[in-house]
């Protein structure tokens, strides 16, 4: 438990994962079956990623709740919002963000949006107590609070809901995105697939796709770059870029590219296409068709919270739609051209943002670039480049 942490000692969380019950606690369990009445009720957790949190990932579920874990960098008018749509009925604060919490939950009362607000449970500092006057609960007092009467809810339907995740609204309003047991069982990895990093430090990117000037820089000072694919509604990464042993000898140049790219789907995924958006027909396999990225698996999430007309967009014509175009190249291997809300459509022609800022960073003075569209009197949009230069 994170009682057990002591400043004079290191500590291994595999060490602790001796049962499930041990971490999450009897006691705890208690305090959440109670507060949460309904079998997947929300629990709203604001907090870093400390020793609490992670025994939370085991308590809420097994009380047979749902948990909502919550970007710390959030303000307090998103997280009021988040707690409204989710109605969580326990909200468990470290002590570093009490003020955001209370700011969060005065602007629910001002906007009614509770009728009765969340039981709160403050997470305290464990080696330097701060006493504060926040709620009568507290975390490692639930956690010692131990009986051993409860037992955890038992899982009947393995698609039933374990955590409830809130995307960062970059292209639309954000939505709640409902993952299942299975989806989280089945992306969790097992103790054979890890492995010891000894020398070369391995880097997984993902999010913007990584200009391939950038990933042959960095991997000319040690680093072994692979290039990942996925998004909050997929349960984590999807696609990897499973590099090719007979790539080895080709320049580096050009196998700074094939890293750019992606193509091999998580075992967990079923299957992954690029479609053309009116007809849903496969695009062409020639690297330079672009299309939507579909996918479809077991990982994939129930769908939005709250949100039925979204989640039927979402995953109409039998595919779950991400929004993100690319194309296909001959061997299969997908590449991210851009967001559908980026691409800029000058004159009737589509261009990808990404592709230009790849070019801008091979400019040997460009630092930082970033292309985006702006209006244009005659071609309706052009691309207008933001960059940084590198100081000498």
């Amino acid at each position: 438990m994170s009682s057990k942490l002591q400043p004079s000692q290191s500590c291994n969380f595999l060490d602790e994962v001796s049962s499930m019950k041990e971490l999450a606690s009897h006691g705890l369990l208690y305090t959440l079956s109670q507060s949460c009445k309904e079998y997947n009720d929300v629990v709203f957790v604001l907090a870093p990623n400390i020793p609490a949190m992670y025994e939370m990932h085991f308590a809420v579920p097994m009380a047979g709740a749902v948990l909502n874990t919550i970007n710390t960098r959030l303000d307090a008018n998103n997280i009021a919002t988040i707690l409204r749509h989710s109605e969580a009925k326990v909200l468990f604060v470290n002590y570093e963000y009490v003020p955001k919490a209370k700011e969060a939950l005065e602007l629910l009362i001002a906007k009614k949006y509770h009728s009765s607000p969340p039981l709160l449970i403050l997470i305290d500092d464990i080696n330097s107590p701060t006493s504060i006057q926040f709620v009568e609960l507290e975390y490692e007092q639930l956690v010692y609070n131990d009986d051993s009467n409860f037992f955890p809810e038992k899982i009947h339907d393995e698609w039933a809901p374990i955590a409830l995740n809130y995307t960062s609204g970059t292209t639309s309003a954000s939505k709640g995105v409902v993952y299942s047991h299975r989806g989280a069982y089945l992306s969790k990895a097992k103790p054979s697939e890890r492995f010891e990093i000894k020398s070369i430090v391995e880097i997984l990117t993902g999010g913007a796709p990584p200009p391939p000037s950038l990933i042959e820089k960095i991997e000319s000072l040690g680093f072994h770059v692979m290039h990942a694919y996925g998004l909050t509604e997929a349960t984590g990464s999807v696609l990897v870029c499973e590099w090719q042993q007979h790539w080895n000898q080709l320049p580096k140049d050009e196998q700074a590219q094939l890293k750019a790219r992606l193509g091999v789907i998580i075992l967990t995924l079923e299957d992954v296409d690029v479609k053309k958006v009116d007809t849903m027909e496969s695009v062409s396999r020639d690297g330079k068709t672009m299309g939507e990225i579909v996918l479809r698996g077991s990982s994939i999430m129930k769908g939005y919270f709250k949100d039925l007309d979204s989640t039927l967009k979402a995953f109409s014509d039998g595919w779950f739609h991400t929004g993100d175009v690319g194309v296909i190249h001959k061997d299969g291997y997908l590449e991210i051209k851009d967001r559908s809300k980026y691409v800029i459509i000058s004159g009737g022609e589509n261009i990808s943002s990404v592709d230009l800022e790849y070019m801008l960073y091979k400019h040997p003075r460009v630092l930082e670039a970033a292309v985006v569209a702006m209006p244009h009197p005659r071609w309706g949009e052009s691309p207008c480049a933001f960059v940084v230069l590198k100081k000498f």
